[in-house]
């Protein structure tokens, strides 16, 4: 098979298991676990798997300046971006959270632009005002409350697309000069560094024993399927397309992760949700087009 369907077949696997993600970690959070409890789980297990994994791999030896782009990868990638999605998800609903995922393109043309690894075009700054009306309209549907409905929610999960994006951006040169298995277990053992100080008490604050089997299940999935497998392929991606192709791929999420969520029972669809949905995606599709993919 050639390497560029082989490439679209993994970010298409990255996209299927996020959008099932969404229902599945709502299920854990915050129910089972608080958000930076989950964090910690989350970076902690993904860290030892990639150094593992890391060990099949010749050993290399990163460069002292390397070290300092892993941290701010390590910050944006998998310190406060889990923690925005996890304490975003646990007051939004999974369509909603989705949804607003899949404004990372636009997020990664911002970045880019902002950091002048990419021009901005009339059509693609059309494209990111169009998608941010989608998102502003979405955000204030049920009024603009920090105490009810779904905002502050939908803000974490905002702030967790932007992260993201930034550390799409800021990785990608790391890719192009070390294997990405090097990469992955540099940006999570940082990120756990960063981050198990600040939520081991919610860890053990957790009634770990009172779990029903599907809370660990979910538990297992997300750390996973929804960490390790989706960053080693995002990862394994990006040695052959940029940064903004992978955020194209979210633009299928909220497809699957409304599918598994009305199959569950976790959400409900409107009418409103659909327009605003196709007023974000008009937004991703331009700032998309004319963009060279392999």
């Amino acid at each position: 098979m050639p390497r560029t369907a082989l490439v679209y077949l993994a970010l298409l696997l990255v996209t299927l298991i996020y959008g099932a993600n969404y229902t599945i970690a709502k299920y854990v959070v915050p129910e089972y676990l608080l958000p930076l409890a989950f964090v910690v789980m989350r970076v902690s297990v993904s860290t030892l798997l990639f150094w593992m994994v890391a060990r099949t791999f010749p050993t290399e030896k990163v460069r002292r300046r390397d070290h300092w782009l892993l941290i701010r990868c390590a910050f944006f990638g998998t310190a406060i971006n889990q923690f925005f999605y996890f304490k975003g998800l646990s007051l939004t609903t999974p369509i909603h959270a989705s949804l607003i995922m899949t404004t990372t393109p636009i997020a990664v043309l911002m970045v880019a632009a902002f950091l002048r690894h990419e021009r901005l075009t009339m059509m693609k700054i059309t494209g990111v005002l169009v998608g941010l009306a989608g998102v502003l309209l979405l955000l204030t549907k049920g009024g603009v409350s920090l105490e009810n409905g779904t905002f502050t929610g939908d803000l974490f999960i905002l702030l967790n697309g932007i992260t993201y994006a930034t550390y799409l951006v800021l990785v990608k040169p790391l890719m192009r000069t070390y294997h990405h298995a090097t990469v992955l277990k540099w940006v999570f053992l940082y990120g756990a560094l960063m981050m198990v100080p600040v939520g081991l008490q919610q860890v053990f604050s957790a009634d770990w024993s009172s779990f029903p089997d599907l809370t660990w299940w979910s538990l297992g999935y997300v750390v996973l399927a929804a960490t390790f497998v989706v960053y080693l392929l995002n990862a394994w991606a990006l040695n052959y397309v940029d940064s903004s192709v992978v955020g194209i791929f979210i633009y299928l999420q909220p497809v699957f992760a409304t599918i598994v969520a009305l199959a569950a029972g976790e959400d409900q669809l409107d009418l409103l949700t659909v327009i605003y949905a196709l007023i974000i995606m008009a937004g991703v599709y331009l700032v998309s087009k004319r963009n060279k993919n392999v």
